[in-house]
């Protein structure tokens, strides 16, 4: 399996619609960055989030198989604050469909890490396609801004031998996922 350069994402991209839409250029005049780098390709977090807020839900614990959407406070808007030692759900700008032989990884941008702000993802699946779900913890002690149609990851992009079931093939809970979905069993 080998990372994939540039030439290669932007070939797939266009011709594949892997990366919709697709801008061909690092972008990054007055904003975090996103678009095409040297191996990967920096998404963009979408202007939909929602925000954990506690005291709006029946929780006592947080239950990955039961999440209680009402702690969960919706919010639209080009800047999102996310309170202390929290976290907020969003997606990204980019769809995705991931050829059945090409598996990507995202990693959080180095300006919001080196903020305390940290997003994490899963792996993108051979087959699987849809908006990339991004959880954004605060990690300070302090509210966190979140800046909408600017950058927040890098995915990159590694090419490999076919697997024999793909996510797909599967039909994984997440598949042709669109807006920000919560956890499935």
């Amino acid at each position: 399996m080998s990372i994939k350069p540039d030439h290669w994402i932007r070939r797939i991209a266009l011709e594949h619609k892997m990366i919709d839409p697709f801008e061909e250029r690092l972008v990054r005049e007055g904003v975090i960055s996103y678009g095409l780098s040297s191996f990967g390709y920096d998404i963009r977090v979408a202007d939909e989030f929602l925000i954990f807020t506690p005291s709006t839900g029946q929780l006592t614990v947080v239950d990955p198989k039961a999440i209680d959407s009402k702690a969960m406070a919706r919010y639209q808007g080009e800047v999102c604050i996310i309170p202390p030692n929290s976290f907020a759900l969003a997606r990204s700008v980019e769809y995705f469909r991931m050829p059945r032989n090409v598996l990507g990884i995202c990693l959080g941008k180095s300006t919001y890490a080196r903020a305390g702000i940290i997003t994490n993802f899963t792996p993108f699946e051979p087959g699987w396609e849809g908006h990339v779900t991004i959880e954004i913890s605060n990690t300070t002690p302090l509210p966190a801004k979140i800046y909408a149609n600017e950058g927040i990851a890098q995915v990159l992009f590694f090419e490999g031998e076919e697997p024999e079931v793909s996510y797909a093939d599967r039909k994984g809970k997440y598949q042709a996922q669109t807006g920000i979905t919560l956890p499935r069993l």
